[in-house]
């Protein structure tokens, strides 16, 4: 990850994990919308950390998501995002997905910074101390950081 700028991240799709048992039965392949969803957890934990994970980072918008190629069983998924725009309110991200080197999609999120006030709890419930500690950067970010 670089703070303010892109972050890479892998996913190995296993004949093991269960939605692939019902899409397709026959020909198991990784449906859209859960590459969308690894783009999105990519491009969330790149804003987050850009925030040092003080603010609430929440999914808005799929303005578009274009896929040229399915992804199977057995492939290693190489998933890019980008920051385009960042502001106080939220913030835009390209991302890309790869196999073998070849794009296979692209998408454009936006993601809402949403700040306390009204109807938004205080605590960070999207960053907690677990899920950052699943990403291990508690060893890069400075724990005084983190817990309040």
């Amino acid at each position: 990850m670089e703070k303010g700028r892109s972050a890479r991240a892998v996913k190995n799709v296993s004949i093991g994990e269960d939605y692939l048992t019902d899409h397709f039965p026959t020909y198991p392949i990784m449906p859209h919308s859960l590459l969308i969803e690894a783009l999105a957890q990519t491009g969330g934990i790149l804003v987050g950390y850009t925030y040092d994970f003080k603010e609430k980072i929440i999914l808005a918008k799929i303005e578009s998501a274009v896929f040229v190629d399915i992804i199977r069983a057995g492939d290693q998924v190489e998933l890019e995002a980008d920051i385009v725009e960042l502001r106080d309110e939220g913030s835009r991200i390209a991302g890309r997905a790869r196999v073998n080197g070849k794009e296979v999609a692209q998408v454009s999120l936006m993601f809402v910074c949403l700040k306390s006030g009204e109807n938004v709890p205080e605590e960070n419930f999207v960053f907690t101390w677990e899920f950052l500690s699943l990403l291990k950067l508690h060893e890069v970010v400075p724990l005084d950081m983190l817990i309040k």
